[in-house]
């Protein structure tokens, strides 16, 4: 049996190969009147400013990928590796105006920062607390707050440095709306430094 009679003995082959076999026909019939009928397309005039254009379009592109490359390779070198997990501060609580004994303790590591939860007597009177931290020689460190209606715990976060262990005071003082400043109360804690 031949490969011919192999296609046509299979009606679905048949049929493909006739539509092909057409196909194949129309299109020999097409494209030879579309070359015949077809104008000759001339080229736009040459323009000066459409050359240059041209011929700067790969340089912004390679100038944009440029950039970006910079700045992704920016990123995962500096950016990304400075970023550290998230870590749980050592952190204690004071009560601004009130009267008690000693003072809380707080344990931390050399340059490590704390928190601090600092209660303020809510007064309408403040438009804004500045928050003062003493350390055993000098002013170490201010924080200004904006006064919010009917909150009372302050969280503070106070940045790790270079500390020495001993007695530190937190003076809490509000600031009126004209500007003036008025001391509300002061706490004081140990700060305990382990290497």
């Amino acid at each position: 049996m031949s490969s011919r009679s192999t296609f046509f003995a299979c009606p679905d082959c048949a049929r493909d190969v006739r539509a092909a076999s057409s196909f194949i026909e129309h299109s020999r019939v097409i494209l030879a009147q579309s070359t015949r009928d077809a104008e000759v397309v001339r080229p736009l005039p040459y323009s000066i400013k459409a050359s240059w254009a041209a011929r700067l379009r790969p340089l912004y592109a390679g100038l944009a990928l440029t950039l970006l490359l910079a700045v992704v390779g920016y990123q995962n070198l500096v950016t990304y590796p400075r970023l550290r997990q998230p870590q749980i501060l050592p952190m204690t609580s004071l009560n601004i105006g009130t009267f008690s004994g000693e003072g809380p303790s707080i344990d931390i590591t050399p340059g490590q920062g704390f928190l601090l939860f600092v209660r303020i007597p809510p007064d309408g009177a403040y438009a804004s607390y500045l928050v003062d931290l003493y350390g055993p020689e000098k002013l170490e460190w201010s924080l200004a707050i904006p006064a919010a209606s009917g909150q009372d715990l302050w969280p503070v976060q106070v940045p790790g440095t270079k500390r020495v262990s001993g007695d530190y005071t937190v003076v809490v003082r509000g600031v009126t709306p004209p500007g003036e400043t008025n001391e509300i109360g002061r706490k004081s804690f140990v700060l305990q430094i382990h290497q």
